[in-house]
């Protein structure tokens, strides 16, 4: 017995809906997702050193700056990723290689003036 409100008699009122998932289409043109290019290990170095050159004293920062100036050619001669990481570390190197100068710089003034007041030599 068809249905009057079904003109095609396809559709059973008291039956299950059978929902069935769309087909998969495939697309075989343009490849796969897009490839990220390696990071440049002399960048990651660079950022690392310019890091934890507070903690040494500022020995590590100049490493950072070397090693940023030569990451930031590679990743232009070769194209790899990681030039944020580069300048972050270059920033960093110099920053704290700064820093560091002034605070050795003045620790000597301030041994220099120690050491001649400590003397008593009068003219």
């Amino acid at each position: 017995m068809s249905n009057p409100y079904d003109p095609y008699g396809q559709h059973d009122p008291y039956g299950q809906y059978s929902q069935q998932p769309a087909p998969v289409q495939h697309h075989y043109y343009g490849g796969g997702p897009p490839v990220q290019p390696a990071t440049n290990g002399m960048a990651t170095a660079s950022m690392i050193l310019g890091l934890i050159g507070i903690l040494f004293c500022g020995f590590t920062s100049v490493l950072a700056i070397i090693f940023g100036h030569v990451a930031q050619s590679q990743i232009k001669r070769t194209g790899e990723g990681g030039s944020g990481m580069a300048v972050a570390g270059l920033v960093l190197g110099y920053i704290v290689t700064g820093i560091w100068l002034i605070v050795w710089i003045c620790y000597f003034i301030g041994a220099i003036a120690l050491f001649g007041a400590s003397s008593g030599s009068t003219y």
